[in-house]
Parts: structure tokens; sequence; C-alpha cells
């Protein structure tokens, strides 16, 4: 329904000329400030800033406005700077609509500057439609239970877990092995501290045992989740027959990665038990104690090392993985690893003679560059191939190996090397949680790790709130980054446990129980579960079956909304006579 007393103001952003540069924005401002029911209509470099903020505040407190459209770059941006705004206007942050006119009209109309201009004047009067249709909104309050429940005990989830209780939560930690630590549960040593992977993990188990507030489960397997942020239930097993439910406010997700294993014959993997991947050759050279390097029963003399297997695939080139897809992506911390390793190689055995092929030499990390520094003082042979050609390895009569492969760096000439060993240098891939992540409707990336609402804006964070990501499961990372991350999502938790309430925004679907005809077409739609369902209820004297929604289940999707043949339900925020209305508004021009 249309409000009355009406004032809305409109404000176009010039975003730095990524808008401006395309669109009239003096033009738009001018057409909206003579639009019904808009008092004020004005254009600006950058609406973001706090001098745009401030012009926002000042009309709200000395012209009265009480509705606001702003067309400026994505929402994902600044939607939440400008609904401050209006909070420390003092008026209600919902009466607030934002239009996205740099990407859905500047960004991809570039070259109709007339066409790009129309389509913002179009979007914008459609958002002011909406406006004077637009109810005051709550947030809705979600009482919360004061614990985070962490899934994964290796060094990710044992430091959230560290971090968590510091700041005062009680925490539940949650591991399917039968001991923590993951895969820094080893002797080797570690870059760029070198300490070994065992010191590591005891200094965080002896932190995690000491404190009160952590308890863990090894030995676990969770059977289910359910619940919504500040109330999550899981229920799981550990120790064989024993059972346990736990109510927590928060998870974090700290389930890590996986190492890359190459099918038999991929580089000659499987054909001689002296091809291995660089995980297992780490952990020789943490348990060889003898003056040369023996393995499988041999003297090693030369090593060759292979990078990029399992990582920088190339369809029609590599085979594809279980889920049908290469893995293209780069795994970031493999070069800095391998380099590492051989540096630590030519310490112990320097006689042994090196030979790294790799496509782009990727130590990204601080100060990573000297390992390959080193590693070329030590006389290593690096050899460059083309990404898209394999090196070709064939096992030998005697035991040994012919390595043949192109090198860029003398000008594509082909090479055949004769070694005693091949070190596959592996990527990592996601592991496989695909259970975890259906009870909780988290997503995936395109690499197949879990999917964090956006890299930068909001890092560890899941699509479902109150669900956080910590570490290798986001991606491959090394240590300090896993560690990191790790803190980070703690720092999430902690701050949205802050309060005994949570605050979600009020975008949900709303039931018209006079309207609703009880016809349960609705809760057969829904995906999430529990988010919807019938209920008994008496409506003006009758009692009848309608629908009844959780908001605090409830994600705003509008699946609902487009079954109900009687119009009941609508998303709040977003409802169907707002619609209409902002399609009128677009068609009309």
């Amino acid at each position: 329904m249309k409000n009355d007393n009406l004032k809305i103001a409109v404000y176009i952003c010039h975003c730095g000329g990524n808008i401006s540069d395309v669109i009239d924005v003096k033009r738009v401002s001018q057409e909206l400030a003579t639009y019904p029911n808009v008092v004020i209509g004005k254009e600006y470099a950058f609406m973001c800033s706090s001098t745009g903020q401030d012009m926002v505040i000042e009309d709200i407190v000395k012209s009265g406005i009480n509705r606001v459209v702003i067309a400026a770059c994505s929402p994902a941006l600044h939607e939440a700077t400008f609904r401050g705004a209006l909070k420390r206007a003092g008026i209600n942050q919902y009466l607030y609509e934002h239009v996205n006119i740099r990407e859905q009209a500047s960004w991809v109309h570039k070259k109709d500057k007339e066409g790009a201009t129309l389509k913002a004047i179009a979007l914008v009067k459609a958002a002011v439609e909406k406006m004077a249709r637009q109810d005051e909104l709550n947030t809705i309050k979600v009482p919360t239970t004061q614990r985070v429940a962490i899934i994964g005990g290796g060094i990710a989830g044992m430091r959230a877990a560290i971090s968590s209780a510091a700041a005062g939560l009680d925490v539940v930690l949650i591991e399917k092995q039968s001991h923590l630590g993951g895969k820094l549960k080893r002797s080797s040593a570690i870059y760029p501290t070198n300490e070994t992977a065992a010191s590591v993990v005891e200094t965080l188990e002896g932190l995690i045992e000491l404190n009160a507030k952590i308890k863990v489960f090894c030995n676990a397997k969770i059977s289910s989740i359910s619940g919504f942020a500040g109330n999550f239930q899981i229920n799981f097993e550990f120790d064989e027959a024993k059972t346990e439910k736990v109510e927590a406010g928060v998870i974090i997700i700290a389930t890590g990665f996986d190492h890359y294993k190459p099918y038999e014959g991929e580089y000659a993997y499987g054909l001689s038990n002296r091809v291995v991947t660089l995980p297992v050759f780490i952990d020789i050279m943490g348990t060889s104690a003898e003056k040369k390097l023996i393995y499988d029963g041999k003297t090693i003399n030369r090593i060759v090392f292979v990078h990029c297997v399992g990582s920088r695939q190339i369809d029609g080139i590599d085979n594809a993985q279980d889920n049908g897809k290469v893995n293209d992506y780069c795994s970031r911390v493999c070069c800095s690893s391998a380099l590492f390793t051989i540096n630590k190689l030519k310490d112990k055995y320097p006689d042994v003679d090196v030979m790294d092929i790799y496509s782009d030499m990727r130590s990204y990390g601080m100060e990573h560059e000297t390992y390959y520094e080193n590693a070329s003082k030590k006389d290593i042979l690096f050899l460059r191939r083309p990404l898209e050609e394999r090196p070709t390895i064939t096992p030998l009569p005697d035991g040994t190996f012919s390595v043949k492969t192109v090198d860029v760096l003398t000008w594509n000439e082909e090479l055949e090397l004769i070694a005693d060993m091949i070190v596959l240098v592996t990527g990592m891939i996601p592991n496989e949680i695909t259970d975890l992540l259906e009870y909780m409707k988290i997503p995936r990336s395109s690499d197949g790790f879990i999917q964090e609402v956006h890299p930068k804006l909001r890092p560890v964070e899941s699509a479902n709130k109150g669900i956080y990501i910590a570490g290798t499961a986001l991606g491959p990372m090394d240590i300090i980054e896993t560690l990191q991350a790790s803190n980070t999502a703690s720092s999430k938790a902690v701050a949205l446990l802050s309060q005994p309430e949570i605050h979600m925004d009020p975008f949900v679907a709303v039931v018209e129980e006079d309207k609703c005809s009880g016809c349960g077409l609705c809760p057969q739609e829904c995906s999430y579960e529990g988010a919807l369902c019938m209920r008994e209820t008496d409506v003006n004297g009758n009692v009848k079956m309608v629908a009844s929604v959780n908001q605090a289940l409830c994600v705003g999707c509008g699946a609902c909304v487009a079954v109900c043949p009687t119009r009941a339900i609508n998303v709040a925020g977003w409802t169907l006579d707002q619609f209409d209305a902002m399609v009128e508004a677009i068609a009309k021009g």
C-alpha cells in the first residue's frame, strides 16, 4: 500500500567517473527532482564519502525527508554504509533503497551514453515507487547461545578454539580423527620458522588442555546440523557408541584440505616406489638419518622435482576429477614448499643432484623468493616447461627414470634427464565434506572449496549467517595464512555473540493469515528446513490451517511467494505491490 505524506530524497553518485563518464548524472537528478513524492534530487561526486553521508543526514534533519534513494555502485559495497547514515539521522534504516547504476548501466553501456542515462532514470524511478510503498521494518532479534562449535581439529580449528575461548566463549571442538593436529602431526620442518610441525601442534594442544572453556571430542562423526544463527544444534557420535548434542550460537568450519593424489601412471606415479609426492618426500627427509639418502633400497644420487601436479590443470590435457572438472586453480603454497624442501635436502645431502621442472615459479610469500635464490646458489638446475606441455617420465630397467621435457629457458630445447627418484609437487584439493555443506546449505566455489561471501569485504563469512570458515577449507593457504584466517573467523564469532541477541535483516516471508487458504503449497516449495510450515490458528474467530514462518530460518528467497495462489505471502521490503509498481515505472521509462 502506498504511504501518504511522503518526502523522498534521491541522490545520484558520480562514483569518481565510473558512473558520470557515461551517464548524465545531472540530467538524472533533475528529472527525478520533479518525480511524484520526490522533494530533493541531487548528484555528488562520492556519495559514500563522509561528506556525501553528511549531506543525506542534513537533508533528513532539516527537510523532514522520510525516504531515501541512492543511485551508485553495487549495494554489496555501501548498502550498510547508507543504512548507518539513516540511523544516525534518526529514521528507520530500511526506508532506503540502493540502485546499482554502475554495474547495471554505466559499465554495461559504455558506448551508449544516451541509453545508459535513460536506463538509469528508469531504474531510479522504479526505486522511488518501491520506497513510496515501503513500511518501516525492524531487525529480527534472536537470542543467542554463548558457545562456538568448531568442526575440524587441525591447526585452523585449534587456533580458532583458543582465540574464541580467550574472548570468554565456551568452545566445543569436534574432530573426526583420533587426535588433534590434522596434517601437521608429523616430525618434518615447516617454513618459514623451521620449527617441526609436531612442535606447533604440541604448543596449540597445550593451550587447549589448559583452557577449561574448550571441550574436545575426537573420533566424532556428525549426523545432523540444524538451527540458525545464535541457535544451532549439532548431533554427532564419538568414541564409537557415544552420542552428543551440542547447542551453539556460531559454527566455525575448519575442515582443512587434502593432498592431491596422482592417478596410476600420471607422471609414472604408481609404476615405481621411487615416484613419490612432495608430502611423502618431506616425511622421508624427516626420518632419514643416513649420511647418504637411501630409499627403497637404493642410494639416491639424482632427484627430479615436477611442479603443478594436480594444480593448474588444463581441459583436454589433464584427466577430470570426480566432480567432472580439472583443477585449474593454482595451489599457491606448492612452489615455496618445494623450494624449502630442496634447500633442506641440499643442506643434508649436498652431493645429491637436484633438477626442478616448473611452469611458473610462484614463491609469493614474504621473503619466500630467498628460497629460490638460495636453491640457485646450491646449483639446483631449474627447467621451465610450457604450461600446456607435460614432462614424460619413463621407468627404466635399471631402476632409474628417463625424464623428457622442453625447457623454455634454453629456447624450447628438448632435454632428457636421468634420475634415481621423482618427487611430484602436488597441490591442495578440498576435503570431502559434502554432507556437512548439505546440512548447513553452504555453497562451494568453482574450485570446490567453501565459498566465502566476499574475499575482501566479508572474508571467512559463509552465505549462512552465523557460520564462518577458517583456514584451508576456504582454499590453499600456508600455515601463517591459515592461522590468520582462523583468528579472523574467531573474531567474527566473538563479535556476533557479543550481545545476548543477534539482530538480523527483516527481509523474510510474511503471511497475511486472512488471505491464506491453507493449501500447503508453500512449505513444499521451501528449501530451508523449518523455515515454513502449516499450523492451526484462530483467524478472525475461525480456526484454520495457515502458513507460519520461522523468521530466524527464512532467507527471504521468495519461492513461497511464487506459488501462493491468493497472494497471501510477501517478502518484507519486497512485496508484490512494490514489484508491480517498479515494473510499471520501468515500462513507462
